[in-house]
């Protein structure tokens, strides 16, 4: 069912002062985002690489520390849950660095658990004059200690009196078993906590009962052993997930040709067209937009699937619908694919793109 997003504007414009100072609980896998910046202007002798001059680091939360800072942009309150290299005195390196990153963008660490027999996944990307050359992830993907668990889910457990939604943000790294979700699970069912949950193809039946599944087109099709190919197969998927997941809705992202919201309660799909205006360049993290050309022109996806995915949970949690919420998720993924590397979208930036699609 094709939808016109001006229909939606007036009412989105009403949501997004709402979405200031709702609760929310993110629980997922940590990561740092490094960024080693540099210039690169002859290749390397001992092999055909280029040579960087390092310049500068830079650092930002990576993973669902990504959907915690989308959301904390957005003037949400957050509190984070996931585990990080350390002991209980001291983070590792990397530890120290993101829990500095969280507490400068306004999210409570106190669930973030330190466990000596794991590191702090870390992903250094090196970038040259704009280009992406190389990244260098380190990391460990078994599963944590059952006295870890323990730690976390007491935390957890502690917190979800006081929040208006959970998201549940699985990046495999070790963190979300399927014992894990559905004690997560069970607990916010007995507390009427919606959650919002970006799964992985490794576990598809962990996740009954969560409030919405986010997931992109490539995803969705492993899922299903299939390949989505046109708007048949894509509905047909978006049906089976919602089966299979035992879920109230599934959002299937479909890049340059939206997304797809498919809902227990509805017999009709949504589709929510892509943005039609194009970010330059020369605009990289700037909030206006140029409509000198046609269609879309995407820098950075990066983390774009955390926006959809924190704003859709947000959303939900100021009381908008799934079908308005998803839509809201849409237009703010079209600014964070404009900026460079992981991002987030600011209010007055979501309301700037909802008055360009209005023009």
């Amino acid at each position: 069912m094709p939808t016109n997003l001006a229909e939606f504007l007036p009412r989105l414009k009403r949501l997004v002062p709402r979405l200031r100072g709702k609760r929310i609980g993110v629980v997922g896998d940590l990561m740092l985002d490094r960024y080693l910046w540099g210039t690169a202007s002859r290749l390397s002798p001992e092999a055909a690489v280029p040579i960087v001059d390092f310049v500068e680091q830079s650092e930002c939360l990576g993973g669902a520390g990504n959907v915690a800072a989308n959301l904390a942009a957005l003037a949400a309150r957050v509190e984070m849950f996931g585990v990080i290299g350390g002991t209980k005195d001291a983070a590792d390196e990397p530890g120290t660095a993101l829990r500095n990153c969280l507490r400068a963008a306004n999210i409570v660490d106190k669930g973030v658990i330190a466990d000596a027999e794991r590191v702090t996944t870390v992903k250094t990307r090196i970038i040259a004059r704009q280009h992406h050359i190389v990244r260098v992830d380190r990391e460990r993907r078994e599963p944590l200690r059952t006295e870890t668990e323990e730690r976390l889910l007491r935390s957890l457990f502690g917190a979800l009196k006081r929040v208006d939604a959970l998201i549940l943000s699985d990046y495999d790294k070790g963190l979300i078993t399927d014992a894990f979700a559905d004690r997560i699970l069970s607990a916010c069912h007995r507390l009427h906590v919606p959650v919002f949950v970006k799964p992985k193809t490794s576990r598809l039946y962990a996740y009954r009962g969560a409030k919405a599944i986010v997931c992109n087109v490539k995803e969705a099709g492993m899922f299903v052993s299939r390949t989505l190919t046109d708007e048949k197969s894509v509905e047909e998927t978006g049906r089976a997930l919602l089966a299979h997941f035992g879920c109230g809705a599934v959002l299937i992202t479909r890049s340059g040709k939206g997304m797809s919201l498919f809902e227990e309660s509805s017999p009709r799909h949504l589709n929510i067209p892509a943005t039609s205006f194009e970010v330059t360049y020369a605009r990289v993290g700037q909030p206006g937009i140029d409509r000198s050309a046609g269609g879309r022109q995407v820098f950075d996806v990066t983390g774009a699937g955390d926006t959809v995915l924190s704003v859709l949970a947000l959303a939900a949690a100021a009381g908008a619908s799934l079908p308005d919420a998803a839509t809201l998720a849409n237009t703010a993924a079209g600014v964070v694919v404009g900026k460079l590397g992981t991002a987030s979208v600011r209010p007055e930036e979501l309301l700037h793109a909802l008055d360009e699609i209005r023009r």
